[in-house]
């Protein structure tokens, strides 16, 4: 049954673009930011490591308090900490120890954004629908991180690392009153459970939980480390053509940009997709793509832009396409009344790995450091984030799919 657009769906989706648009301003800016701010690579990825365990620790923290008092108070709580701390970080950034530790504070308030949402949504839409809704919600989080880097891109040029700063910590201000707007008549649910059954004692006895959880947390490891670091490594493949570092930061964060729209309508497909061919063979096929391209891209560094693009849209397409899948089976196979607590383990283990990626993956690059960008700066980064696709091709395989989903009566 297909997925109606009415003015509910329409409004989350347009606020957490807003509420997202300050997510990925550091990544846009890295490139300008080594040099404004004397960083080395080591460093730049410190702040973006500092910025995923922060956002690890408020997924677990919003998604355990989700259970308890219900996902709308907790969504609409974490909106309004986002905005603030957005306007914070835009207007007093401005050196590594400023910007290491007012990033990591706004990470630490975003968790509401997305552990919450995905229990609103599991709510409200069946499971013969829910695998394309989530799908359009983990769209409208890349759309986000989209509009982030254009209008990040916009503003390097207009005004330098700082305008986008400043432009981007506005804008969650209109998403929260797009929250507000949208969740004012929705309920807040609150699942009761018959037990007190621990949450470790679920995954013990739940193997799918257990596999399901494992692949999110190595595709966290692949694909947060990818967007750390993504814009730097077009923009320093685009400087070896001659332009300016600073053309060479814009054009990054222009193509990035793109590569993230590709990401939403990987989401909003592949979600659909697994509604029809099933969650573990969605699964399979998308890390699998994802994971070969980790291996080979950043050693094409010097190759000529084209190629790159393209084997970037098909990367993006794949490390994000298994997102919705796998939040939408885990849906399925854990109780509604501790999916909560299941998904702030979940999202603990898997920000935990994507906040230690981009710090191992500057750090790699800092050893290596040879003059200009060459393929073997860049090419053992990228397979370092390969071994984390490869393992959750690994989950995936042997994931047991718990039977045909049953469609909805009319």
């Amino acid at each position: 049954m297909a997925i109606r657009f009415d003015s509910w769906l329409i409004s989350i989706f347009i606020s957490r673009i807003a509420l997202y648009a300050n997510f990925m301003v550091y990544a846009a800016c890295l490139p300008i930011l080594l040099n404004e701010w004397q960083m080395s690579a080591t460093q730049a990825g410190s702040i973006s490591s500092a910025f995923m365990f922060g956002y690890a620790a408020s997924l677990f923290v919003f998604a355990w308090l989700s259970d308890h008092f219900g996902a709308k108070r907790l969504f609409l709580l974490s909106a309004v900490l986002s905005a603030s701390s957005a306007l914070i970080f835009g207007f007093f950034a401005h050196s590594y120890l400023t910007g290491l530790l007012l990033y990591t504070f706004a990470a630490t308030t975003q968790g509401g954004l997305y552990t919450p949402a995905i229990m609103l949504f599991s709510d409200r839409y069946d499971s013969s629908r829910r695998g394309a809704a989530v799908g359009y919600l983990i769209a409208s989080t890349s759309v986000g991180y989209a509009f982030s880097l254009a209008v990040s891109g916009i503003c390097l040029n207009w005004g330098g690392y700082r305008s986008a700063f400043i432009v981007t910590g506005c804008l969650p201000l209109v998403g929260l009153i797009l929250s507000w707007y949208a969740l004012k008549t929705t309920p807040n649910t609150i699942h009761p459970r018959s037990d007190r059954i621990h949450v470790t004692t679920i995954l013990r006895r739940n193997r799918n939980a257990r596999l399901l959880v494992a692949g999110y947390t190595f595709h966290c490891w692949e694909l947060l480390g990818m967007w750390s670091w993504t814009p730097a490594f077009f923009a320093a493949s685009v400087a070896i053509s001659g332009d300016s570092f600073g053309e060479a930061a814009q054009f990054g964060a222009y193509l990035v940009a793109s590569m993230h729209l590709i990401g939403a309508l990987a989401s909003a497909s592949m979600g659909r997709l697994a509604d029809r061919l099933g969650r573990r063979v969605m699964l399979i096929r998308v890390a699998a793509i994802g994971t070969c391209i980790s291996l080979v891209i950043g050693w094409l560094v010097t190759w000529p832009i084209a190629l790159l693009v393209f084997m970037g849209l098909v990367y993006y397409f794949s490390a994000i396409g298994d997102s919705p899948v796998l939040s939408t089976a885990l849906t399925e196979v854990v109780e509604p009344s501790y999916l909560g607590s299941i998904l702030a383990v979940r999202s603990l283990l898997g920000f935990s790995a994507g906040g230690v990626a981009p710090f191992i993956f500057g750090a790699v690059l800092d050893i290596m450091n040879p003059p200009g960008a060459t393929p073997e700066t860049w090419g053992w980064a990228f397979m370092i984030l390969g071994l984390g696709g490869f393992a959750a091709t690994l989950c995936a395989i042997f994931y047991r799919e718990p039977g045909k989903i049953r469609q909805s009566k009319s």
